[in-house]
């Protein structure tokens, strides 16, 4: 990987990432005699979220890149699903948000973590109705709250619900999928919705809900990129050239903001005031390598949901980060 290469994604990481500036910069210089060994098949999940990846997608830079290499798309309502067809081989590259890799792990799967983008406290909200009697996070009690089990939402309730002083036996989590709980959101069977865009984008487009809160101040929603060790142990070349294209994909965002509106609107079904919110509130996301203040953030958040009982065993995040060869955290 070219220098120049590195000293870009560093910048665009100390400008965007809640997280210090150096927690991105080390581990990401690669051997020059990476394995010269090409997959026949590259199985990419992504989901409505998938920014850089939609962008990728589109541009098809991989086809150019990897020769000879088939590349397959598969689409995801969520993280959890889409590490359910990592874990049984179905697909060999995800992006997720934080905690559908911890569940995953804690379930014994051998998924592990390759990338990562800087955080996106932003891009979450906890909603609830206009005309609704919660004004506070204390007023969650005894509420019941839609969210997907496992996803970033999860995680976000948490934080609120701890933030607010109460315990998670003191609100109903109620887990459904984000379409089915929009639905349930809007017809009143749950009280509240948690959510990520563009999911959130999308209902206020069309319902103008009240956001109770968002993420800043609770959670960092930093991106993580998984694959199975098998894959990124025998194709390191094809994650670095991954994660290469995927940082030009988000180069794209930011330079041609109307172009990659009308892309992501075109692959996700979604209307281009909805997409162009949901860009607005993402900051820039280049992809990089895992590094030891990326591996302790994870681990903070895999540590809540083990104390909390929200996970069958304790997991050991390092277990499952993998590196190119020749780097260490």
């Amino acid at each position: 990987m070219k220098l120049s290469f590195i000293r870009r994604l560093l910048l665009t990481l100390a400008l965007s990432s809640v997280l210090p500036a150096s927690s991105f910069a080390a581990g990401t210089d690669l051997p020059k005699d990476l394995p010269k060994e090409l997959p026949k098949e590259l199985r990419i999940g992504f989901q409505k979220s998938s920014v850089n990846l939609t962008l990728l997608k589109h541009r098809q830079a991989l086809e150019q890149q990897l020769k000879g290499v088939k590349v397959t798309w598969f689409e995801f309502t969520a993280g959890p699903q889409m590490l359910e067809a990592l874990s049984v081989g179905s697909i060999d590259f995800a992006t997720t948000g934080e905690p559908p890799p911890i569940f995953a792990q804690s379930a014994g799967s051998n998924l592990v973590y390759v990338g990562a983008e800087p955080a996106k406290p932003g891009v979450s909200a906890i909603l609830v109705k206009p005309e609704s009697s919660i004004r506070t996070l204390a007023d969650l009690k005894g509420k019941k709250i839609a969210f997907q089990k496992g996803s970033s939402a999860h995680y976000h309730v948490l934080r609120a619900v701890q933030q607010a002083g109460l315990q998670w036996s003191d609100i109903t989590p109620v887990y459904l999928a984000p379409a089915d709980a929009r639905a349930a959101f809007e017809r009143g069977s749950v009280d509240v919705w948690a959510i990520w865009d563009p999911y959130w984008a999308a209902i206020e487009q069309s319902a103008a809900p009240r956001i109770l809160v968002t993420g800043k101040g609770l959670v960092n929603n930093l991106s993580h990129y998984l694959s199975a060790r098998s894959f990124a142990d025998k194709y390191p070349k094809v994650i670095q050239v991954l994660f290469e294209e995927l940082t030009r994909s988000d180069t794209f965002v930011q330079k041609n903001r109307d172009e990659a509106v009308a892309i992501i609107a075109a692959s996700t079904g979604l209307d281009k005031p909805t997409i162009a919110s949901f860009l607005e509130r993402r900051p820039r996301s280049p992809v990089v390598y895992l590094t030891q203040n990326i591996v302790d953030e994870q681990q903070r958040v895999a540590d809540n949901f083990y104390q909390q009982k929200l996970i069958p065993k304790a997991v050991n995040v390092r277990d499952a980060v993998w590196l190119p060869p020749g780097t260490k955290l």
